[in-house]
């Protein structure tokens, strides 16, 4: 099976790589060289001319930074979806819009090209581990053909319903781990200024019905005010625009998802940016007048 895998960032290179171990012929691209040697160095295959690789490509994957990214590759004058083979699948486990992941749907079927919307959580470090929560919008069908392919990059595979269901879903989730890391960086906050020894209390928190993911794989790095990134700043407030503006299109109300897209919003006006989500503790912390 020949997959060309588009986009080899702080996500994608890993999921790529954790492809190749499980034998697949991936062929890389990324605006990085770095990266595609990375990808050679671990047994991948560097892409060549993009039009000439695809067309006889079983499989093509982006994870790619927005959705303007995922619209040019894939639908732009210069797209790639109508030089797709009859019979292959196009795979965005980018996070994007539901309504563009039913358009591609729309133009991947019009060339007699399958499509799945199947964004990911988990993180760099899941990506790594081939660990990630993939929610996946599409047929079936397509899902079954290609689950064995996406348990490679993924512990946890679920078809969550038909185009657009899986980004969808994405934005859930992105509300919840917004929402879960305030959270977490207000409670440090509270403990610290209160004196708390800060590792014990994080211990006994994580035992308990507080007990969560962000607490079992942040905690330590939010204690030292290590921000390298994993997900960036940037990248999450991007997805809680399209959080919003899905929920607006339904009517649903989301108070908390409009003040946690506030706070990150404050931290890219503070220049956090390129940092880790988590990031989100130094707007507490300036806010409580502990600032670093």
């Amino acid at each position: 099976m020949k997959i060309v895998f588009i986009g080899l960032g702080t996500m994608g290179l890993p999921m790529a790589v954790n492809l190749v171990k499980a034998g697949y012929d991936v062929h890389g691209f990324n605006r990085s060289d770095a990266k595609v040697a990375a990808l050679v160095a671990a047994g991948g295959i560097a892409g060549g001319v993009l039009d000439s690789e695809v067309e006889d490509a079983d499989v093509i994957i982006t994870v790619l930074p927005d959705s303007p990214d995922v619209r040019a590759v894939l639908l732009g004058p210069d797209g790639i979806v109508g030089r797709l083979p009859e019979g292959s699948t196009v795979i965005d486990m980018s996070t994007v819009t539901p309504t563009l992941a039913v358009e591609v749907a729309q133009a991947a079927a019009a060339q007699r090209v399958s499509a799945l919307d199947a964004p990911v959580s988990g993180g760099e470090a899941g990506a790594i581990e081939g660990s990630l929560s993939i929610m996946v919008g599409g047929e079936a069908d397509v899902v079954e053909q290609r689950r064995g392919l996406l348990e490679a990059m993924g512990q946890t595979v679920v078809h969550v319903g038909g185009h657009g269901a899986g980004q969808t879903v994405k934005a859930a989730n992105q509300l919840l781990v917004a929402a879960t890391i305030q959270a977490v960086a207000e409670a440090l906050t509270f403990l610290d200024a209160s004196a708390v020894d800060l590792e014990p209390a994080v211990q006994v928190l994580a035992g308990g019905l507080a007990g969560n993911r962000i607490l079992d794989r942040k905690s330590a790095s939010m204690l030292a005010h290590d921000f390298r990134p994993g997900f960036r700043v940037e990248l999450h407030h991007k997805d809680l625009g399209i959080l919003l503006d899905a929920a607006r299109r339904v009517r649903v109300p989301l108070p908390v998802g409009a003040l946690v897209s506030q706070l990150m919003e404050s931290s890219l006006a503070r220049g956090d940016g390129a940092l880790d989500h988590t990031a989100l503790l130094r707007g507490v912390e300036q806010m409580a007048g502990r600032g670093r």
